[in-house]
């Protein structure tokens, strides 16, 4: 009966699987983690406002910040605020600008944050409502526009939607008498009618930087209404609240304004769908900050972007970034390295938790596997020896227990053991000499034959 032998692995063949192992691992890891936390997309939709307005030269500014990150921000231009909340809603783009008093706790403050897919990251700058006309006192109300021409902006666009309203306060309508008429230009199209004579007045609701309000500011012949009844007016629109444009903010030297304009402003809302990844949301949120932390001649340094007075629910991201910055890692690394470290710790952290307790048990593993090793040489050698006190081998059988017991005592020589196996390893050596003996005892009477 032949004895039995265990087979062994290659060493180059058992560093091969293991490597093999490792990486089919590895690989199987980063499609959780690509699954629970996929990478962010490397573009991006953002709708803007008219082509002239503050909204698309905040977007260019925004466009060249998303660059710099890898990030490639597509601008759509729009009518307004209307029609970007309205894009924003369809998912057509994922982040734009949304005029305050149009968004949904504007018109329900208790509105629950799942009525709708939008959130605010943050409110990004003063929009006063501008009124200009040529000479005309406004101070007392809008009832002197009865019976004028009145740029109210466009259809469909935040600015036509408060205008129209505001006027409608003072008992001003479109074709009321005696004959008003709304004239639906807005942006530098309503201030070149009104320079020209062809519209009385003009309303418009932009940030400061607009062109068409830099424009009409700086022309003497253009008269900015005061309004007495800014306090009063904020508490009928919630969405608005007075501001003040000090006198001499707009050219010291020509003392433009030559006193305090007292005006009504609402914000406007940096807004993104809730499915935007968190990535990007922090990327737009950095973006706002270089964009709109410089003071006008209306805000603080520093005032915006903030987080209060938005018409959504704030988004997560966002009330993380304002209560502690924006993420550790992008704070020492580029946009995208940030990224794949944030993704990578996210593997490693749960296979920490894994094999933190595995090293803990690790040496008795390997302890158990050096054992084993050496019982299964013990094996076959128990097996040999019980067959040769059971029979008496041939030559050929003989030959090959000879060869398994130079085997055994070879793989026991080259396996590195630690000291405290010594005495095993020096045991087994001895039952394999033990062994040899008693082959060479079964062998004489056949020499002496």
């Amino acid at each position: 009966m032949k004895p039995p032998t265990l087979p062994v692995l290659p060493t180059g063949r058992r560093l091969l699987y293991w490597l093999l192992g490792v990486a089919v691992l590895t690989a199987l890891g980063w499609a959780i983690v690509g699954d629970i936390s996929p990478a962010p997309p490397r573009s991006l939709a953002m709708t803007t406002g008219v082509p002239d307005g503050a909204y698309h030269r905040f977007g260019e500014r925004y466009q060249e910040i998303l660059r710099a990150n890898g990030i490639r921000l597509e601008l759509r231009p729009s009518s307004g605020g209307v029609e970007n909340l309205q894009r924003l809603n369809e998912g057509t783009v994922s982040v734009g600008f949304v005029q305050g008093g149009t968004g949904l706790l504007a018109q329900d403050p208790d509105a629950p944050p799942e009525a709708t897919p939008l959130r605010s990251l943050a409110t990004v700058a003063f929009e006063p409502v501008w009124i200009f006309s040529t000479a005309i006192d406004l101070s007392s109300g809008l009832g002197p526009l009865a019976g004028k021409r009145i740029a109210v902006g466009v259809p469909g666009s935040g600015n036509f939607k408060v205008a129209t309203e505001l006027l409608a306060v003072y008992g001003v309508t479109d074709g009321g008498a005696p004959a008003t008429r709304f004239v639906s230009e807005g942006g530098m199209a309503a201030a070149d009618l009104l320079t020209r004579g062809e519209v009385d007045a003009a309303i418009m609701i932009a940030a400061p930087e607009a062109p068409a309000v830099q424009r009409l500011l700086a022309d003497s012949s253009v008269r900015l209404a005061s309004l007495d009844h800014v306090q009063g007016l904020a508490r009928r629109f919630p969405f608005f609240q007075p501001v003040t444009l000090k006198r001499g903010s707009v050219d010291p030297k020509r003392d433009l304004p030559p006193q305090d304009i007292q005006l009504l402003a609402t914000t406007a809302n940096l807004v993104v769908r809730d499915e935007l990844h968190p990535a990007l949301a922090y990327l737009l949120l950095e973006a706002a900050r270089q964009v709109h932390r410089q003071p006008s001649i209306i805000s603080r340094p520093g005032e915006f972007p903030s987080p209060t007075g938005t018409d959504f629910p704030l988004s997560t991201q966002a009330e993380r970034y304002f209560k502690n910055g924006r993420p550790f890692l992008q704070n020492y690394l580029p946009f995208w390295a940030a990224n794949y470290a944030q993704r990578l710790l996210l593997l490693l952290v749960p296979l920490a938790a894994i094999l933190v307790p595995l090293v803990r048990v690790l040496p008795e593993l390997i302890g158990w596997r050096r054992r084993s090793r050496l019982y299964r040489r013990y094996g076959e050698l128990k097996f040999l020896e019980q067959d040769l006190a059971s029979r008496k081998l041939d030559d050929e059988e003989r030959r090959e227990a000879r060869a398994q017991l130079d085997r055994i005592e070879e793989e026991v020589v080259q396996t590195k053991f630690p000291l405290d196996f010594t005495d095993r390893v020096y045991t087994l050596r001895q039952h394999v000499d033990y062994v040899r003996a008693q082959l060479r005892r079964q062998s004489e009477p056949d020499a002496k034959d």
